[in-house]
């Protein structure tokens, strides 16, 4: 992970990382990320599901190197940075921030089951890379 790129971030500020936070985001992305993955929920409850637990996953993941965003949708670009995944992830996160614009300000959503489907995946991935960090002791 480049802690000195996310030192240089404009969007970031440095913080000390509070175990009980990081802790409480791990805790409600993966609740979210469940709910996401039934299919007895809407496609478009699903969506909104997994857009939110990926976003408190990645939240997670830059609190946990000790900085904060003043922006919401860079959580995602710096995923490289805090937890060394690709843009194979951080694009489908970045396209589902988009979408999950679109709906709440122009109340448009056009949801598929490739992009719900790609967008859990992203979020296992996160999940799974938040789970081999080492423990936060703060």
């Amino acid at each position: 992970m480049s802690s000195e790129r996310l030192a240089r971030h404009a969007d970031l500020s440095a913080e000390p990382p509070d175990k009980k936070e990081f802790d409480g985001l791990v805790r409600s992305g993966l609740e979210r990320l469940g709910d996401a993955e039934r299919e007895a929920n809407s496609v478009d409850g699903r969506f909104d599901l997994a857009y939110n637990a990926g976003h408190a996953l990645s939240l997670a993941a830059l609190r946990y190197h000790g900085y904060r965003s003043s922006n919401r949708y860079v959580v995602f670009q710096v995923l490289p940075d805090t937890l060394g995944v690709g843009p194979e992830v951080w694009r489908i996160l970045d396209k589902a921030h988009k979408m999950r614009n679109r709906s709440e300000y122009e109340g448009a959503i056009d949801v598929d089951a490739t992009l719900l489907r790609d967008l859990i995946a992203a979020c296992r991935t996160i999940a799974a890379a938040i789970a081999a960090l080492p423990p936060l002791q703060r």
